[in-house]
């Protein structure tokens, strides 16, 4: 659906994305996760045509490259930053994405999309008057109204409530269902072990490894922790055989209180990229 080969993107001196190559399958929900900085939304950036790479070639649906009109209607870009008009009424921002796609029907597909996102009842209000978690549904509904193949993601649960990012992962499980091929970009590590297929890790531009959340965590979560308290002090043991340590642990009589750590994909993320602050 999506190929990148050996992306490198330099500005300047400074080099956002290096010999970076990434192959998006069709119908799979792909999560591209990395600090600030990594280089994701450059990544993003290159891959919809908005920016092109110093060397290295992008291919979206076998059509070329995403640099080009024709070839890029076929992606749906829901950035980071909210890009919807304020002053407009949810079915006008629709409308007015709809009139630059030339979809047919305008008003019948906005009316389809908020009722999937779940704002047709607010279909007649600004979008100045929505909330955090609002917009967020409502950007989604803006990069789906031409109908593309491949959807592109830049962390879509930024700032909103528990309900809404609920929403939201339902609609991506929904989407990829019908077809649609997604890239997801998030610093939510839980978020991506439940919906992705497939995970990428990136720092410093480059590519540290790829697989399903489950291979990822096998190949680099280490061993699980179990966590003792005695006497009001928790002791930290690393194991690879869990029940059988919780079991020698409760044997001795002595322990207050007992619980498993698993390894997860946030302390893959952790493995991978380093503990220390981004900003």
């Amino acid at each position: 659906m999506l190929t990148l080969r050996n992306i490198r993107k330099s500005f300047g001196a400074i080099v956002a994305v290096e010999s970076l190559s990434l192959e998006i399958r069709a119908g799979e929900i792909f999560g591209l996760l990395g600090p600030n900085g990594a280089g994701k939304s450059t990544t993003i950036s290159i891959a919809t045509g908005l920016v092109s790479p110093s060397s290295g070639e992008v291919d979206l649906l076998s059509l070329g490259s995403p640099a080009q009109p024709s070839v890029r209607r076929h992606l749906g870009l829901a950035p980071q930053e909210i890009t919807l008009y304020g002053g407009l009424t949810a079915r006008e921002n629709l409308l007015f994405f709809a009139s630059l796609y030339g979809v047919p029907h305008a008003t019948a597909r906005a009316d389809e999309l908020l009722c999937l996102v779940e704002l047709d009842t607010r279909a007649s209000s600004r979008v100045s008057t929505f909330s955090g978690g609002m917009k967020r549904r409502l950007n989604l509904a803006a990069a789906l109204v031409h109908d593309p193949q491949l959807l592109l993601l830049d962390e879509p649960t930024a700032g909103v409530d528990p309900q809404s990012r609920n929403r939201i992962l339902e609609l991506v499980r929904v989407l990829a269902a019908q077809g649609k091929t997604i890239v997801y970009t998030t610093h939510y590590m839980e978020e991506a072990a439940k919906v992705c297929h497939r995970v990428g890790i990136v720092d410093h531009g480059r590519l540290l490894d790829i697989g399903t959340p489950r291979e990822l965590i096998a190949r680099h979560g280490g061993l699980s922790v179990v966590v003792v308290v005695q006497d009001g002090v928790e002791v930290r043991i690393e194991t690879s055989d869990p029940a059988g340590e919780v079991a020698r642990q409760l044997s001795s009589g002595s322990v207050h209180g007992v619980r498993v750590e698993q390894p997860d994909l946030e302390s893959v993320f952790l493995k991978l990229t380093g503990r220390s602050l981004r900003e």
